[in-house]
C-alpha cells in the first residue's frame, strides 16, 4: 500500500544537512505502524515525504502504486484530498468555523452539495462520539474533543491512508488515550491503513509494530503480538537503547 525505497533527504544550505539516509518502509494495507526516534532522528521528515509537503532528494514513495511526486500541481492536490487523511499535534482547526465545518471542509472543495456533506459530518460524529460539538466553535471546546473533530474531518473522505503526527502531543493522558483507542477503532473497523509519528510510547503501543530511526537511518523495528502492555514495554526497552533526551519520551505509564 506504503512503499518508502532507498529514501534520502539533504537540505541544501550553506552546510547541508542530510536528515534522511536510505530509509525502506513497506506498510500493507490496513496496518497500523508506528514511527519513533529520539528528537531530531528525522522521523516527522519521512512523515512530511510520505505527505507530499516535502520532497525526496533520491528514493521512491509509492502509495497504492502511485508516486505522488511525479503528478501535476493539480492532480497532487487531488491525490492529497482523496487518498491521504492528516492529524496534527496542532489540530489545525479553523477557530471561525463551527466543528462541522471544521469537518467537512475536505468535501466543499471537492464541490460535494449541502445535504451529503452534512450527513456525512453527521454520521462520522456519532462513530466518534462528538455529535454535541458540531455547532460549537473550536475555542468552546476541549482538546480531546477538537483532536476528535480533526479525525472526523481527516476520515471524512475515507482516505487510503492517514498519517497522524504526534496527535496525542497536546493531550493529557486521559484524551490520549481516548484518541488513541479512537484511532484504534477506525483502523480495525475501517480498516483505514494508519501511520503514527509519536514521541510517546503509549500511544505506540496501539500499533501493530513500531519502527525506529536513529540520525536519519534505520534503526530497529518491533512487533506487538497479542498483549499491548508487554509491547509498551519492548517500546521502553528500545526506546532507551535508542538514546537521546529525556525530554524526548513521555514519562506516562500504563
Amino acid at each position: 500500500m506504503l512503499l518508502v525505497k532507498q529514501v534520502s533527504k539533504v537540505y541544501e544550505g550553506k552546510v547541508a544537512y542530510r536528515a534522511l539516509t536510505d530509509i525502506d518502509l513497506t506498510i500493507e494495507s490496513g496496518e497500523f505502524v508506528g514511527v519513533m526516534g529520539p528528537s531530531g532522528s528525522g522521523k516527522t521528515t519521512l512523515l512530511n515525504l510520505i505527505a507530499t509537503i516535502d520532497e525526496p532528494t533520491t528514493g521512491e514513495i509509492t502509495i497504492n502504486g502511485v508516486n505522488p511526486h511525479k503528478l501535476k500541481k493539480e492532480q497532487l492536490a487531488k491525490f492529497r484530498r482523496r487518498e491521504l487523511g492528516f492529524v496534527f499535534q496542532d489540530f489545525n482547526l479553523l477557530h471561525t468555523l463551527t466543528v462541522e465545518e471544521n469537518i467537512v471542509l475536505p468535501m466543499t472543495l471537492d464541490g460535494k452539495s449541502v445535504k451529503e456533506m452534512k450527513q456525512k459530518a453527521h454520521d462520522i460524529a456519532e462513530k466518534l462520539g462528538i455529535t454535541g460539538i458540531l455547532n460549537k466553535r473550536t475555542y468552546e471546546i476541549s482538546g480531546g474533543q477538537a483532536q476528535r473533530a480533526a479525525v472526523a474531518r481527516a476520515m471524512i473522505h475515507s482516505p487510503s491512508l492517514l498519517l497522524a503526527d504526534e496527535p496525542t502531543g497536546n493531550l493529557d493522558s486521559k484524551a490520549s488515550g481516548d484518541v488513541m483507542e479512537m484511532l484504534d477503532a477506525i483502523n480495525r473497523t475501517e480498516r483505514t491503513t494508519m501511520m503514527l509519528v509519536t514521541h510517546d510510547p503509549v500511544s505506540a503501543s496501539y500499533c501493530h509494530r513500531v519502527v525506529f530511526i536513529r540520525d536519519g537511518k534505520f534503526y530497529s523495528e518491533i512487533h506487538r503480538g497479542s498483549s499491548r502492555q508487554a509491547f509498551f514495554q519492548k517500546i521502553i526497552d528500545t526506546l532507551s537503547l535508542l538514546g537521546g533526551n529525556g525530554h524526548d519520551l513521555s514519562q506516562v505509564r500504563v
